[in-house]
């Protein structure tokens, strides 16, 4: 009983025992209508039968008056069959015919019967009258006739049995019962198991989400593969929580991050300021002390809106606005800015664009992403080979757009493509170059902004960075 009145709390199990009591209804409608209508179709036919009798005998007695008529009543009375055959005299005492007695009041009437009238037949006994199937006690024919005065005065009744439409009607109704009976049964037995097995499902997802409000985020929503609406649902929410997870591992990752790699200026900050108080100092000395400071503080607060921009960019936030844009511009700027750097640092920059390459993106979002890969290509090609190249070019590839950036330097090993876009990862031991680690980081949350991807390939020698943006009909 607890599992039935579970079962009945649930929205699926009201609806299905809604539908099964409409069910039952129209059953029982369709049952009373199919009956009473092979009832009347049955009785239209019993007097159809009448009907043709009455005219066989109506020729007769014309063609041999009333001897021939008695005598063909006569010899069908004596055929077995439900037709009913009698002759009487004025004042209603029978003459002729298969009848013995009749309901008082008949034989006054003259046409077709106003209601079936019982009879008994000639020559039957009580005890050999029709009996009721349920009860097996006697009981009277019915029937009905039609009664028509001869010109003689005598009453000439022709009728018909009723016991086969009622046996019919009594079958088909039991038959039209037992079928539906029989369906709605097979209904309670699907809607029960039916019911329990999505019960038991709710159940086990109801158990997973327990689980994972516990703090196990690894923890997925069941998905038994009937790809009904329980799985399209336990499909989105896992999805859901894979995400929310991959959000909490990242935040996880910047604050182990933050704290390995901004510990270190934090600490340079404090001992500069700590030995600046130390002693007495001229003027300038403080300024100095101060001015490299500011530049300490600088650093951390573009290390801090990187980070927030990174974690925003990801997770698929941000108030940047994205309007249809030129690359081929925002490539020719980029170089345009680094053009002076590169030639100081001997590295030969070259750009590359064959046609108009419109997107629908964040001018300022894609400047810095390229401005980054274009500045670490700079920095880490110059001095790696007699003659470093730096190329920044845009191309139409697959129905694609690809921004790229190649250079002839030492590269990035194919195993740590991965880990160089990571968040404060700098594969450089030495850690010679500038920098925070979050360059390609930052130009891969905004390729993830743009619905694009962010590609590294290597070269022999060097690496080639790859922005791929999708092509959009707004952009044309």
């Amino acid at each position: 009983m607890a599992a039935l009145r579970a079962i009945m709390k649930t929205t699926a199990a009201r609806l299905s025992a809604l539908y099964l009591i409409l069910f039952a209804i129209c059953a029982t409608l369709l049952v009373f209508y199919m009956t009473s209508l092979s009832v009347r179709m049955l009785e239209a036919q019993t007097r159809d039968t009448i009907n043709e009798d009455v005219q066989r005998l109506a020729a007769g007695y014309e063609r041999g008056g009333l001897q021939l008529l008695v005598r063909v009543i006569g010899q069908r009375s004596r055929q077995p069959g439900a037709n009913l055959y009698l002759i009487a005299d004025p004042n209603g005492r029978i003459l002729a015919g298969n009848v013995e007695s009749l309901d008082p009041g008949v034989l006054s009437t003259n046409g077709w019967t106003e209601r079936p009238f019982s009879y008994v037949r000639y020559g039957e006994g009580p005890g050999e009258r029709t009996s009721q199937p349920d009860t097996g006690r006697a009981t009277e024919h019915r029937a009905i006739a039609v009664i028509l005065r001869l010109p003689n005065q005598l009453i000439l009744l022709v009728g018909r049995d009723l016991g086969e439409p009622e046996r019919f009607r009594l079958v088909m109704r039991r038959s039209l019962m037992f079928a539906l009976g029989t369906m709605g049964f097979g209904a309670l037995l699907i809607w029960y198991f039916v019911g329990r097995r999505a019960l038991k499902r709710i159940d086990n997802m109801s158990d997973a989400s327990r689980r994972i409000m516990g703090g196990d985020l690894s923890g997925r929503l069941p998905v038994v593969g009937a790809g009904d609406e329980f799985d399209r649902l336990a499909e989105n929410l896992n999805v859901m929580l894979g995400r929310i997870a991959e959000l909490n591992e990242g935040l996880k990752q910047v604050s182990d991050n933050i704290a390995h790699d901004l510990k270190t200026p934090l600490t340079r900050l404090r001992n500069r300021a700590e030995a600046a108080l130390a002693g007495k100092r001229s003027t300038a000395e403080y300024r100095e002390v101060l001015e490299g400071t500011i530049a300490e503080s600088d650093q951390l607060i573009r290390t801090f809106n990187a980070i927030l921009m990174i974690s925003r960019l990801e997770a698929g936030y941000s108030a940047e606005s994205t309007v249809p844009i030129d690359l081929d511009t925002i490539l020719h700027d980029v170089v345009e800015l680094y053009e002076p750097l590169a030639e100081e640092m001997g590295v030969e920059l070259e750009a590359g664009a064959d046609g108009n390459h419109r997107i629908v993106g964040n001018r300022e979002l894609i400047g810095q992403a390229l401005s980054n890969i274009v500045d670490n290509a700079i920095k880490y090609s110059a001095g790696s080979c007699l003659k470093p190249v730096v190329t920044v070019k845009a191309e139409k590839v697959d129905g694609e757009i690809r921004l790229t950036v190649a250079d002839n330097g030492p590269g990035i090993p194919k195993d740590d493509h991965d880990r160089a876009t990571e968040r404060f990862v700098r594969l450089e031991q030495s850690r010679s170059q500038p920098g925070s680690g979050l360059g390609l980081s930052l130009s891969k949350a905004v390729m993830k902004f743009h619905g694009g991807r962010f590609v590294l390939s290597s070269r022999d020698p060097g690496l080639e960075v790859s922005m791929i943006f999708p092509v959009s009909k707004e952009a044309a």
